[in-house]
């Protein structure tokens, strides 16, 4: 490391990442109609994900203020909770119920990632101002501010991703939610492009968590909180900006000590198109199944599969499941799975139950559903391989396919046809297909905690695209208070 020592203390321009991020912040406008429309789904499935959680007390059990009672006059409401908190633990509340179940939208790429894991700081920030505003007797910010802070997270986030492997070097994709949420954060917050520059200098700083808790043997709990812990970390980072605590202009760049050499292999980033709203528009949804996106389509072809089969279990000889690299490398695991985080990174547990049930649901993973013998011993049949096509068509950009196919072979030589499903119904090349689906998982999700009022008015205000942008963010948030 001594030979990376650089003795002009010269401080330096900005890189040009930081610089990138601040301006796109700052002066790009939103007029696409479809970025916006797909927006405000995003927002509608995102909130409905966040509080079907709140049914599991694994979730509840991590919110609320970080010391008992130290709740925030005045602060923002956590939606289906009576919690009232700081923007920073707010951020981090939300974050962590929009996660927990894997069930909203998801970004693949040369990283994968959850965008709307940044909606824990947009909407926090976005009531924390709002509110200070009505405190001084201005106009609070409007859910068009909300829809808007969403698209620039989720295009930060996801072009950033799109030729930058984090996960290849052993980072966890999170820190891409902390840089995002930290830009947009201190963009709501009246941030200055220095401030901005400076507070994402900090976001990169902070590095990453590693990719433990993702994967065996250590599958854990954590990878359901990691994402609202990175969202409310730039919360934090924005605030701390805005003080005019000083940045670090080659946070990523400096020679022996920033991002690149230190934690990317000394790698330079790539990046291929500049920011705009490509990934709201392209952004995929998890509309059928609370299942990790890479076995999105295996899922589907195993509910195919259910009828012809759910007699047969006991004469099944194998089960081939073809999928992508990066399926192979995520979610094939053989032997036990100790926990519900376990389980819903197992292809092999995702279609073994799809193929029993006919579907597939968040509370599958549990204890109870994981005792079923039948779910082992189909896994036990199961062989997972890399189609070197559905790789090809899962990294173009033309494409952006999640194929995987399902084929089951009886001891009696018999087989069923092989079923193959290049893009899950969240897709945008399914949109048309998907979205009155997601509608009505909206409708389903919001009923297992808010009463049949705000259920009905939330319902007929997300119905309608320009009613809902008008709407501020505090009377928002006031409809998703516990009743």
């Amino acid at each position: 490391m001594s030979s990376a020592i650089v003795r002009n203390a010269k401080r330096p321009e900005p890189d040009q990442v930081l610089i990138d991020i601040a301006d796109y912040v700052i002066n790009y406008k939103i007029r696409r109609r479809e970025a916006l429309h797909t927006a405000r789904y995003c927002l509608m499935d995102t909130i409905g994900c966040g509080l079907l959680a709140l049914e599991y007390p694994a979730c509840t059990k991590m919110l609320g203020p970080v010391v008992p009672g130290a709740d925030m006059d005045g602060g923002t409401p956590v939606p289906g909770t009576s919690y009232v908190l700081d923007p920073v633990q707010a951020a981090l509340n939300i974050g962590v119920m929009i996660r927990w179940l894997d069930f909203n939208d998801t970004w693949l790429a040369a990283e994968w990632g959850h965008p709307s894991d940044n909606l824990g700081a947009v909407l926090a920030v976005a009531d924390y101002v709002s509110r200070q505003r009505l405190a001084l007797g201005e106009k609070p910010l409007t859910i068009r501010q909300v829809l808007e802070g969403m698209i620039k997270a989720h295009e930060i986030q996801g072009v950033i991703a799109l030729e930058n492997s984090f996960n290849r070097v052993g980072l966890d994709h999170v820190m891409l939610v902390r840089i995002a949420s930290t830009a947009v954060a201190a963009g709501m917050l009246g941030g200055t492009r220095e401030e901005i520059i400076n507070a994402v200098s900090h976001a990169w700083i902070d590095g990453s968590a590693l990719r433990t808790y993702r994967h065996a043997p250590n599958t854990g709990s954590r990878k359901s909180w990691a994402a609202g812990d990175a969202t409310s970390r730039g919360v934090k980072l924005a605030l701390i900006a805005l003080k005019g605590e000083m940045g670090y202009p080659s946070a990523i760049t400096a020679k022996g000590w920033g991002f690149q050499d230190v934690l990317f292999n000394s790698k330079k980033l790539k990046f291929k198109q500049s920011y705009a709203s490509y990934v709201m528009e392209n952004v995929l949804f998890k509309i059928s199944f609370p299942a990790e996106f890479h076995a999105q389509t295996a899922v589907e072809a195993a509910v195919t599969l259910h009828d012809e089969v759910k007699d047969k279990l006991d004469k099944i000889s194998r089960i081939e499941i073809e999928t992508q690299e990066a399926g192979v490398r995520i979610i094939d695991k053989q032997g036990p799975l100790d926990n519900p985080a376990d389980r819903d990174h197992c292809i092999q547990y995702m279609v073994a139950v799809a193929l029993i049930k006919g579907s597939l649901e968040a509370g599958d993973y549990e204890d109870k559903v994981a005792a079923d013998p039948r779910i082992d011993a189909l896994r036990k049949k199961m062989l997972v391989t890399e189609n070197k096509k559905f790789s090809k068509d899962y990294l173009d950009p033309k494409k952006r396919s999640i194929a995987n196919s399902v084929q089951i072979f009886f001891k009696d030589g018999t087989k069923t046809k092989k079923v193959q499903v290049d893009y899950p119904i969240g897709h945008r090349r399914r949109r048309k297909e998907g979205i009155p689906v997601l509608i009505e998982k909206f409708k389903r999700n919001i009923a297992t905690r808010l009463s049949r009022k705000q259920c009905e008015r939330l319902n007929q205000l997300c119905a309608s695209q320009s009613r809902l942008e008008k709407t501020s963010v505090t009377e928002f948030m006031e409809l998703l208070r516990l009743p």
